[in-house]
């Protein structure tokens, strides 16, 4: 017997198929699934499922002075089954965090700053002195499977007078463990070409369509060249939002030349939730649909270009094996203004709804009223 049968599930392709999960897994994918099963929950071919979204960037440790949030407002309140931290902490407080993290109903895990007292201050890489790498491996050597990445922010509030130094240190330590690593660029210097000619494939660009001087668009508006060499080596291209990171303009000049980014990420936290202009995982998925992506592409960049990226093995594929984290949503015909973080709108006339997220068998409703639409029968 089943645990869980989801019956006319529609996929992003319109495609139409049930999925029986047992013990946390997909074990079963195909049409008029009829083994027994203790629940089944059916979606009448008019709601969408997708893998579980994973958000690559967010920042969720609820104890963090300045950037801070809970898991699971951001993750299965909010259709996201896994969350990635982007270094909100370092190796001093990994301990605090993972035990929180473990309390979490969402996947929770940690892209690890390279400094050990991570984000309680903007400028965590001012100092070489807070970069430990002993005490680094130390802490990658107990958490091996919370601890998926190496975070280091490359702009001038956090490196002050210390320059590409902290990339360099950052690389020198990846080398070790050959986990990915995430730049955040903003601010320079150190300037966006000298940062992106140390990078090598798989590393991931964070905040790629920020619309600050140091952007990968030139004073002419043209890709940089540096931009261009790291795409060809296979550096990632991740949005990472947040309240300052993402412009309308870029984004759009971005693909009129078929430059994409290989993951949509929120760079979410309390602040920019509540007020704005993140909100969540959905609503920046759904600028997307605004810049005339397709609904695949976009679920592919929060769930297997994600999953693949980050290492996250059985995640990311509605597949015969792979973990049952599951998102169910809608893609609600409304219009809807979006605001980028230069405070530029756009009108659009659909948006992703989350509805319901499945993880470990439980499932978790979102919308007021869904349960009416989403009913489950034992």
């Amino acid at each position: 017997m089943y645990d869980l049968i989801i019956k006319n599930a529609k996929l992003i392709n319109d495609s139409v198929t049930d999925i029986a999960i047992n013990h946390g897994k997909i074990v079963e994918i195909g049409k008029d699934i009829t083994a027994p099963s203790e629940r089944v929950l059916d979606l009448k071919s008019q709601h969408y499922i997708s893998a579980g979204w994973i958000d690559s960037h967010t920042h969720c440790f609820a104890r963090s002075p300045i950037y801070h949030d809970e898991p699971d407002l951001i993750g299965v309140k909010a259709g996201v089954t896994t969350v990635v931290d982007a270094g909100s902490v370092g190796a001093l407080d990994i301990d605090e965090f993972y035990d929180l993290a473990m309390q979490a109903k969402a996947h929770v895990y940690s892209f690890l700053n390279i400094s050990k007292i991570g984000l309680i201050r903007q400028n965590e890489l001012a100092d070489m002195q807070d970069v430990d790498a002993a005490l680094f491996d130390k802490s990658l050597a107990k958490y091996p499977h919370f601890i998926i990445g190496i975070k280091v922010r490359m702009s001038r509030s956090v490196v002050g007078d210390n320059g590409v130094l902290p990339l360099i240190k950052a690389k020198e330590m990846q080398k070790k463990t050959g986990l990915p690593l995430m730049i955040h660029v903003g601010n320079n210097p150190p300037e966006l070409d000298e940062i992106a000619d140390l990078l090598t494939k798989g590393d991931i660009i964070t905040h790629c369509f920020n619309g600050k001087p140091n952007q990968i668009f030139d004073k002419q508006n043209n890709l940089r060249d540096s931009i261009k060499r790291a795409i060809e080596r296979g550096v990632i291209l991740d949005i990472g939002h947040g309240g300052e990171s993402f412009s309308f303009a870029v984004a759009e000049r971005a693909k009129c030349l078929d430059v994409y980014p290989n993951t949509i990420s929120s760079d979410i936290y309390s602040k920019n939730r509540l007020q704005g202009p993140v909100f969540s995982l959905a609503n920046v998925m759904s600028k997307f649909i605004c810049l005339g992506y397709s609904k695949t592409r976009i679920i592919d960049s929060v769930t297997k270009n994600a999953a693949q990226i980050l290492h996250l093995k059985n995640k990311g594929e509605i597949a015969i094996g792979y973990d049952a984290d599951l998102t169910i949503f809608d893609v609600r015909k409304q219009t809807v203004l979006f605001t980028d973080s230069e405070g530029d709108v756009r009108e659009c006339h659909e948006q992703f709804v989350p509805l319901a997220s499945i993880i470990n068998n439980i499932i978790e409703i979102i919308q007021e009223g869904s349960e009416n639409e989403l009913r489950i029968s034992n």
